[in-house]
Parts: structure tokens; C-alpha cells; sequence
């Protein structure tokens, strides 16, 4: 079971008829289900060794790090060969996105911050607006007579569908804090600037995003701070500090387990 309340009835019966389980977190905050099913379970997985203080004591002989898995495409993607198929050149590339259905707050703020950095010859931005507010971002645009042709070192999309090249080519990344999002970033060894979703349960994105800020490995903006204004000076200073920007990446990269999914193999053949 990986912690959806559909694994949660599930996962409690078979243990209740013998069959061996295992249950993944891959939240740094666990949740209700990975609450309830942890004591039964005979073997429970977490993302982060963090998460283990909010679970019963009684658990921790069960519990194992094994990371999020992510994508080996994430894994191998060449950094100097993303950025030539991008057209980066020798910029500062900002990727940035909300997901699939996209942010309003974050889409009006990278908007803002496009508008502060456009005629710049500095920056070459990625962005993924998600289906929701594709024409309204494009209408943004217009009215600020900013073109996407004459500025191809604009790049606004509604979706992203060669994730893993955008990841390799960035040198900072403007999202959400979900756990997979996290995993690949800190695997992708990036700079980042995390702004968690307040609309999830138990506010599990917040508690993912302060899992690398205390680390020095990524910062974060929460919704409710979130501004044009705010997101452009945290940019600025980033842009003019890259070797502040080569620091948080470290500290990313130091963080990342790799070799997620075959650690989760592992514990699994140890059940069988």
C-alpha cells in the first residue's frame, strides 16, 4: 500500500488473513492511513527517516528509507545536452510549474515575473501553466505586448512532456512540493524554490518542502506570502548568486537516494 485511503481496508485485511504487507510513505509527514496500517504492517517504507517521529515508537523496528523511485530517464539525463536542445545558451534557466491542472497564485506570479525579466538577455524561462490557465496566461502576455516569437528565451507551455530534459537543463525550478516533484529534483541535483500547495490533506506539502529547507537544500515561499514582487526579488537574488545557487544544489544532490527502487525491491524479496 502506498497511503491512499483505497489501500487502507485493503491492506488491513490481508493482514488480518496472513498475507504479508508492506507499506510506502512518501509524504514527510505520513498519513492517516500510513498511520493505521503501520503497526499491523510487517514492513513499513518511508520516503524521509523524519517521518518516523510521527509514528508510534512501537513501529520503528518495521521502518526502512528507501526514498521516493523516480524515473530513470531523471536519472540519466545529460545536463550540457538538455540545455543545447533547449537553446539555453549561457542563461540562467528558471523551469517552472503548478502541475497538470496548473496554480492560479503561481501563474500570476511567474507571469509577473516574466513581465520583470523579459527583455533581460539573462534568462531563459520554461513554463508550464497546466490546462486551466493556458489562454488566460497567453492573454497576460499580449496585453503587455509580449510576444513568445520575439522572445524565444520565453517559453510557455501548457504542459511538459520532456520533464526530465527541462529538469537537467534548469538551474532553478519554481513548484509545488509534491513528494515525487521533490524526489526528482533533489536526484536531478537542482536549486530550488518550493511553493507547497495549502489545499492537501494535513498539509503534507509544507511539511515536504521544510524537509529540504532545513537542509539548505531548497527555498520555500508559502502561497499566502506568495507575490509578483516577492517571487521577483527571491529570483534576483538568487540570479545574481550563483554560487549560492551551486550550494543548495549540493546540498539536493546529498539528499537524494537513487537507488529508491531497488531498495523497495529488496524489502520485498526479504517478505518472500
Amino acid at each position: 500500500g502506498t497511503g491512499g485511503y483505497v489501500s487502507g481496508p485493503i491492506v488491513r485485511k490481508a493482514n488480518q488473513m496472513g498475507i504479508k504487507t508492506i507499506i510506502h510513505e512518501q509524504n514527510a509527514f505520513p498519513g492517516v492511513t500510513t498511520k493505521l496500517l503501520a503497526p499491523h504492517a510487517d514492513k513499513v517504507l518511508l520516503a524521509v527517516s523524519s517521518a518516523k517521529k510521527y509514528l508510534n515508537p512501537n513501529v520503528y523496528p518495521k521502518i526502512t528509507v528507501t526514498g521516493n523511485p523516480v524515473r530513470a530517464t531523471v536519472l540519466t539525463a545529460d545536463r550540457h545536452n538538455a540545455r543545447m536542445r533547449l537553446g539555453v545558451e549561457n542563461k540562467v534557466c528558471i523551469l517552472s510549474f503548478g502541475g497538470s491542472l496548473g496554480a492560479r497564485r503561481i501563474n500570476e506570479s511567474i507571469f509577473q515575473l516574466m513581465k520583470w525579466h523579459h527583455s533581460t538577455d539573462k534568462i531563459h524561462h520554461i513554463h508550464s501553466t497546466g490546462s486551466y490557465d493556458y489562454d488566460d496566461f497567453m492573454d497576460w502576455l499580449n496585453a503587455e505586448k509580449i510576444s513568445l516569437k520575439n522572445h524565444p528565451h520565453l517559453d510557455v507551455r501548457e504542459y511538459i512532456d520532456n520533464m526530465p530534459t527541462c529538469l537537467a537543463a534548469a538551474d532553478l525550478i519554481i513548484c509545488r512540493a509534491g513528494a515525487i516533484t521533490l524526489s526528482e529534483i533533489q536526484c536531478a541535483g537542482r536549486a530550488s524554490i518550493l511553493i507547497p500547495s495549502p489545499n492537501v490533506s494535513e498539509n503534507h506539502q509544507y511539511h515536504n518542502a521544510m524537509e529540504m529547507v532545513n537542509k539548505n537544500s531548497a527555498e520555500i515561499i508559502e502561497e499566502k506570502d506568495l507575490t509578483g514582487e516577492v517571487i521577483i526579488q527571491r529570483v534576483s537574488e538568487l540570479v545574481d548568486a550563483p554560487t549560492k545557487i551551486a550550494f543548495i544544489e549540493q546540498n539536493a544532490s546529498k539528499i537524494a537516494i537513487k537507488d529508491s527502487a531497488n531498495r523497495i525491491v529488496e524489502e520485498i524479496l526479504k517478505l518472500l
